[in-house]
């Protein structure tokens, strides 16, 4: 079986060796992704846009990789502040409400910087 590393460009994947999503077989595993906080459409202090902005981001990702949203049967999201919940939770369903992945929602003490307010990681099968 084959292997695909799909890379996204980010200085971080060469620092800490890692790739965005990574293809063996039908099976992607897509890494914990964040938002791209830029502090106009996506800010700092909205859950909703970051989720959003990650799924959208990730769409295409499983693109590169083969799949689509449709293949992604698991979600991890983590956050830290679980009241966001109903932010999350809003942005999840936009894109997930038919598909329904098994889904997990984690408070965790932070991320990796303090705009940062949700991480989310993929399993997509293709079938």
């Amino acid at each position: 079986m084959s292997r695909k590393n799909i890379l996204s460009g980010s200085p971080w994947e060469d620092k800490m060796g890692y790739c965005r999503a990574v293809r063996i077989g039908n099976v992607i595993e897509v890494a914990g992704t964040v938002a791209i906080v830029d502090g106009e459409k996506v800010k700092a202090n909205d859950a909703y846009a970051q989720t959003d902005n990650i799924i959208e981001r990730i769409a295409k990702v499983l693109e590169e990789a083969g799949a689509s949203l449709n293949d992604v049967i698991r979600t991890r999201i983590f956050t830290t502040d679980i009241l966001y919940f109903d932010d999350i939770a809003r942005a999840h369903g936009g894109y997930f409400k038919d598909i329904k992945p098994a889904t997990g929602i984690y408070e965790i003490s932070q991320l990796v910087a303090p705009d940062y307010l949700v991480e989310i990681e993929f399993t997509a099968i293709i079938q």
